[in-house]
């Protein structure tokens, strides 16, 4: 039988950070946005970046889907909006997701942060 694939992501609204939790050291792999946070945007601008930002969490998406965990974990509301979405989504039905608020990390502290949780569950 094969062990269950859970993965963890540290993301905010510009980039994620992606780590399938192994037995061996994990690789950290990078999907970044083209958002740009900006307050005074028109409604066409406004438009424009929250289809970048769908792309954006569609990529991570798309990765998602081929997991049975996945830990969300970050400083912003990007994690909330990712699960929202993926919420509204079929195919991530079977996925145990689950949502964690933590501050900005080192790649040190983001593999100690998923080796700790993955382990704990």
């Amino acid at each position: 039988m094969k062990k269950p694939k859970k993965l963890g992501i540290w993301m905010d609204h510009n980039i994620a950070h992606l780590m399938e939790f192994t037995n061996e050291p994990f690789e950290v792999k990078t999907i970044e946005s083209s958002y740009a946070k900006q307050s005074n945007l028109g409604t066409t601008s406004k438009l424009k970046e929250q289809h970048r930002q769908f792309k954006y969490y569609k990529k991570i998406g798309d990765v998602i889907k081929d997991y049975y965990q996945v830990i969300l974990f970050g400083p912003t509301d990007a994690k909330i909006e990712l699960f929202n979405m993926l919420s509204e989504d079929d195919r991530f039905v079977k996925i145990k997701l689950e949502i964690k608020d933590t501050e900005k990390m080192t790649r040190s502290q983001l593999h100690l942060f998923v080796t700790e949780y993955f382990s704990a569950s």
